[in-house]
Order: structure tokens, then sequence, then C-alpha cells
């Protein structure tokens, strides 16, 4: 038996209990997880995002299925990627565990040693995403730690912030369907940024190791004409020739324009298969703009959009991707088409041995996706 990830956001959990608690969902993006790597009797533990409680146990009942039917949204259901499964364990959220909770963090392989409340300390635990295989030892602890509080029912107070989660859900109609928004609370105006040079070589760093990644992993890469020269510079000479100076596309000016802006275009002969931006600085929106442009020009282009960012500005960059106008695109919402990556991530990634014989598919286990 395997341990698996199951996220749900307060909603979910609930939509998930109101129709039996027999079917959990997963967006097609994890349809290979799903249908390759989960078998029956594997255990899906449950994990409720925003909370950061375990609420449930559940046993894969069948092999994994497409189905539509609404069932964690009224229309157009995110989720189609399906199990049946058994209920073991099904805690509401007053009776669910904190993660903090010192019996389970001071003890899992993956938070004893992240202090709590760390910055980006839920993306270094890899809890933001579903379908990541836990380790058995830590699957274990955490069944142990669900059965144990079936039975004695504490009850772990719900805080002002956990009882605004609760309420909070925004929902736009669009032809597509009903689209999860979150519109921002209004901040103070900040003035643009100057970058010090320092961050401009961070910056530019975290660029050539983006470009550096994808020659390894075996696609020609493109960067911006006006970052070339200066991520050449940071670029083992061995790959310098992966760079292309021409992009080999056929698309129209327009779109043509704001695609040569991009900070990294990982290509695959003729084909963008992943496009890469890198927000350093405080305004985390304009790569996300060059993105929006980009499918509001070709809503049908199927590529896969990345944000790298340092983990301090992940709660930025989450508020900026969950905004209204990058959530009701016609081509989906950005949240669902792009995912964050932290600059640890791309480190890590690097450091892996025998890089050069992986598959893309490596950045599933470092990225993040947020819900609305």
């Amino acid at each position: 038996m395997k341990y698996w990830l199951d996220l749900f956001t307060p909603y979910t959990w609930t939509k998930f209990q109101e129709h039996g608690s027999s079917i959990t969902g997963f967006r097609p993006r994890q349809r290979i997880a799903a249908f390759e790597r989960v078998s029956r009797g594997d255990a899906l533990l449950c994990y409720l995002v925003r909370l950061s409680r375990w609420c449930g146990a559940l046993e894969v009942a069948s092999e994994a299925f497409e189905d539509a039917t609404p069932i964690f949204a009224d229309a157009n259901d995110p989720f189609p990627i399906r199990f049946r499964v058994t209920p073991q364990i099904v805690l509401d959220f007053e009776h669910s565990i904190p993660i903090q909770d010192p019996s389970l963090w001071e003890r899992l392989s993956f938070t004893r040693d992240i202090s709590p409340g760390a910055v980006g300390w839920a993306q270094q635990a890899r809890l933001r995403q579903s379908l990541v295989e836990i380790a058995p030892s830590d699957g274990e602890l955490i069944l142990r730690a669900l059965v144990e509080q079936e039975k004695d029912k504490r009850k772990f107070p719900l805080y002002a912030s956990d009882l605004r989660h609760l309420a909070t859900r925004t929902v736009v109609r669009t032809e597509q369907g009903e689209v999860e928004v979150e519109v921002p609370e209004r901040e103070e105006a900040e003035p643009e940024p100057t970058e010090p040079e320092s961050d401009v070589r961070q910056s530019i760093r975290v660029q050539a190791k983006a470009a550096q990644l994808g020659a390894i992993l075996g696609f020609t890469i493109w960067v911006p004409a006006s970052d070339r020269v200066r991520v050449l510079e940071q670029l083992p000479s061995a790959i310098q020739d992966k760079l292309v100076n021409t992009l080999p596309l056929n698309y129209d000016l327009a779109t043509i324009r704001t695609i040569e802006n991009i900070d990294v275009i990982w290509l695959e002969r003729r084909a963008i298969a992943h496009a890469f931006e890198i927000e350093h600085t405080t305004a985390v929106y304009s790569g996300l703009l060059r993105m929006a442009d980009l499918l509001a020009m070709q809503p049908r282009i199927n590529i896969s959009l990345h944000i790298v960012a340092p983990s301090s500005r992940r709660d930025r960059v989450r508020r900026e991707i969950v905004r209204p106008v990058f959530s009701i695109l016609e081509g989906g919402a950005m949240y669902e088409r792009c995912s964050f990556l932290a600059y640890e991530a791309i480190d890590e990634i690097l450091e892996q041995p025998n890089l050069s014989y992986m598959r893309e598919t490596i950045l599933e286990a470092y990225e993040e996706y947020f819900d609305a």
C-alpha cells in the first residue's frame, strides 16, 4: 500500500461529504499520476489547504476514471480525474488536526527540520499539490493520528483567519461555466521598484538556471535579446549553443512580440513546451500580464506556464494569480494554467543526479498550482 496526498479546500471538502464521501477528484494535469501510479488499496491522506489541517483518510476503491459530473463545483467541475474511494476517516473542520501540532510537526520527515511558520514552509514540505507520494513512515504516522483523533474527538479552535477562509468564496459565471476567483482587499499603493544591481544579478542568475535546466533536459532555449548576453555569461560553455537567436514559430506579429519578451522559453522543435517568467521584485504582475496577453491572443495554445520567484514571494504571487482578471480568460483560469516554482526548487532540480536522463515531468514534483 502506498500513501498519497489528497488536497481539499474547505469548500471542496464540504462538497465531497455532501456527495456521499465516495468519490475524490483531481485536476486534468494530474492524469498521469492518477492513471499510472495510484492503485486500488492505496491510502489517500486528506489535507485542508488554507486551514493547514489533516482531515481524513480514504482507501482507493477503483481504477482512475474521468467524469465531469459536477461534484466539487455546481458547474464546470475542475476535478474530473477521479477515484471511487472508501472513507476510513472523515473529520469536520474543528476536529481536523493542525499540521503544526507537535505530535506531527516534530515527527514528520517533511516538516521536522522546518521552523513552524517559516516563510514558504508549505512549499518546502511539498504540501501544495495532490498525488504527491508520502513516505510509508510518514503515512503511517498521519494515519495513526487520524485514527486516534476519530476516537478522541479533540477540538482544535478555529481562529479568525480560519473562519474567513470558511466564509469566503466568490464565483464568476462565464460562458465556460463557474470560475472561482479571489477579490483582493485594497492595499496601500506601492511605488514601482528600482531594482538594485544585486537584484538584477540574482534575477539573471535564476533566468540562466531555468535556461540551463531546459537545455539539460533536451530543449532548445529562448531568452529575450536584451538578456541574452548576460544569461550566456552565466551558462556552462557546453550548453551555450542551445540558445536560439530567432523563434521558429508561426504566429501573428503581436503574438511573436509578446512571446519574445518572456524570460525563458523551452522549445521542442518548432513548438513551445514551457514558458517561465522570473519575478524577483515587487511587480510580480508583469510576467502574469505577458502570459495573460499570450493566452488572450492564443486561447488554445497548449504550453506549460511557470512563475519562478523566491519562496518569500509565494503569497504575493498567489494573490496576483487568482485575481478575477486572470481567472476568466477564454482558455481557462490562469491559476489552472500557470504554476509557481520557488528559486530553491530550480536549484534542487539542477542538483539531481543523472538529470540529463530525466524527463520534464520532474517539474511536477516541485511546482505548485494555486486554487482561488
